[in-house]
């Protein structure tokens, strides 16, 4: 697996994580630790590009989770209770994390998941980028 880390100035500066390769139990430590990285170096706003991602395991989704517990935290986001009340209502979507292109595969165990209700996808970068 392969990251590439590039930067875009919108209304906030977003942190896009390019990523190639199948992100498993293999790849899971590299994958968190670099979003790690990037967040204890000022990144509050990620846009994770899952392009060249043709296959995302539990453990995958697992960093997606550490991934966004870490942004909430970092940006001051809401209070678990209120998080998990919103979510339940539908009214959630995380203003810090957001992926692109999600293969069928990985959209499929994403869903299963019930990361939809609180991560946003999308298929084109600029509305992606645009979102934040």
């Amino acid at each position: 697996m392969e990251i590439k880390v590039s930067t875009e100035n919108r209304r906030v500066k977003v942190t896009v994580m390019e990523v190639t390769g199948n992100i498993d139990s293999a790849a899971q430590m590299k994958f968190e630790a670099k979003a790690e990285e990037l967040i204890q170096g000022g990144a509050r706003h990620i846009l994770i590009d899952l392009t060249n991602v043709p296959y995302m395991s539990s453990a995958g989704l697992r960093a997606l989770n550490a991934i966004f517990n870490k942004l909430r935290a970092v940006n001051g986001d809401i209070d678990e209770k209120e998080l998990r009340r919103r979510i339940n209502e539908g009214t959630y979507k995380s203003p810090h994390l957001k992926l692109l292109n999600l293969s069928e595969a990985t959209r499929t165990g994403f869903e299963t998941a019930g990361f939809d209700m609180f991560l946003e996808t999308f298929n084109d970068y600029q509305k992606a980028l645009a979102s934040f």
